[in-house]
């Protein structure tokens, strides 16, 4: 049952990373097109909530990053809880070498980046752009392979984005806040303190959980918190399992009730929403510029060096050991793939510049999509070469 489980998730992800390229493309080419005001004017319609005298007012652009990021971070923590209890991360000898991976791939592209922009206050605070990988596109691409892949090379690079992910969201907890407001930070410590007593209460109901969830998201969007938070918060307090029925589990319905909408409508939605750029005009002095140049080589030589290098390291130290059926070439080759940061590079590249009064999304996005277009172009060859098709393999 859980094998199948893993193989159902690794399809949806597969499908789910073609669609994110189809959706970036298209913003891409729509942002060079006559069509280019078009796409501006829709990201940037104000969209307003009002209830009395409160009242949320964001343009589309930040509605789409702030709520519908904040559901694909809930599956992303309903994923990690599932993942602690009783999946891969559950067995201790199976993460020693993912866990040194993350590390490595979040620690040198930072590096790299910082190198390029030292001199730079503004565009330092982009230095966490390159540190995450995009599960959805890297794993999409890994299956573009079949079944020459081995089964413990999608484990390898899924535990490895899911560290790559909670990194993600502690660099998002600790250095991308705004202003806080005390008032509604009280308010949303005041929902997770409901949210701990009802889960002690084993209550079950998903509609309850959700709902304290939303008073929580709204107040940690006043706070200066960042509102995706409240999404991984919420999907830690949601029952694992049913005590009146212990065949069911809560936490196992929500995350398969949400799979097929954040990976075929929230994730399209948000890359198509974040990736437009216009290209003309770029040339060779646009891409010398720190933060490009910072984020096109942090994920595409940072991450290779550091995922490669630690697990190296790793390994040589006894303190890892490389899976079965993946030889250092392979490893290599899923290190480069692991510079695929797309998603979560935008967001956080979002967080990080939104403050500032210098421009530098079309930077940004550029560093990005060229850095994970070499990632995953030169990944998906090198595994390719190192991967045999099933039938050698067993013929050998």
């Amino acid at each position: 049952m859980p094998g199948e489980v893993i193989k159902k998730f690794l399809r949806l992800e597969s499908a789910s990373g073609i669609l994110l390229m189809f959706a970036a493309v298209l913003a891409i080419i729509v942002a060079n097109t006559p069509l280019q005001s078009f796409y501006q004017l829709l990201i940037d319609v104000p969209v307003e909530i009002r209830i009395g005298t409160f009242a949320i007012e964001k343009p589309l652009l930040l509605w789409i990053n702030d709520g519908l990021m904040a559901v694909f971070f809930f599956l992303i923590g309903l994923e990690l809880k599932r993942e602690f209890i009783e999946g891969e991360l559950s067995d201790t000898s199976q993460i020693g070498l993912p866990i040194l991976g993350a590390i490595g791939g979040m620690a040198i592209p930072a590096m790299v980046y910082v190198y390029f922009n030292w001199d730079d206050p503004i565009a330092l605070q982009g230095w966490a752009i390159p540190a995450a990988t995009d599960i959805a596109f890297a794993l999409g691409i890994l299956l573009l392979l079949g079944s020459r892949v081995p089964t413990t090379v999608k484990v390898f690079l899924t535990t490895l984005a899911i560290f790559d992910d909670v990194g993600a969201i502690a660099i998002i907890a600790i250095f991308y806040t705004s202003k806080i407001s005390f008032t509604a930070l009280l308010v949303a410590g005041l929902s997770i303190i409901l949210l701990f007593i009802i889960n002690r209460m084993k209550v079950e109901s998903k509609s309850v959980y959700l709902t304290i969830g939303l008073v929580m998201w709204v107040a940690m969007l006043k706070s200066g918190v960042h509102a995706t938070l409240a999404g991984v918060i919420l999907a830690i307090f949601i029952p694992m399992r049913s005590k009146s029925q212990p065949s069911f589990s809560p936490l196992k319905q929500l995350e398969h009730d949400l799979h097929t909408l954040v990976a075929f409508a929230i994730l399209p939605i948000f890359a198509f929403a974040n990736a437009g750029i216009n290209l003309s005009g770029v040339g060779l002095e646009q891409l010398m510029h720190g933060v490009p140049l910072g984020i096109t080589l942090g994920l595409f030589v940072g991450k290779q060096i550091g995922i490669f290098g630690l697990c190296w390291l790793g390994v040589k130290m006894g303190i890892a050991r490389l899976p079965e059926g993946m030889s250092w070439l392979t490893l290599y080759g899923t290190s480069i793939l692991c510079g695929v940061g797309f998603t979560m590079s935008l967001f956080i590249g979002s967080l990080a510049f939104e403050e500032t009064t210098v421009n530098l999304l079309f930077d940004e996005r550029l560093g990005i999509i060229l850095g994970s277009l070499l990632s995953g172009v030169m990944g998906y060859i090198i595994l390719r070469i190192s991967l045999k098709p099933r039938d050698q393999v067993t013929a050998s």
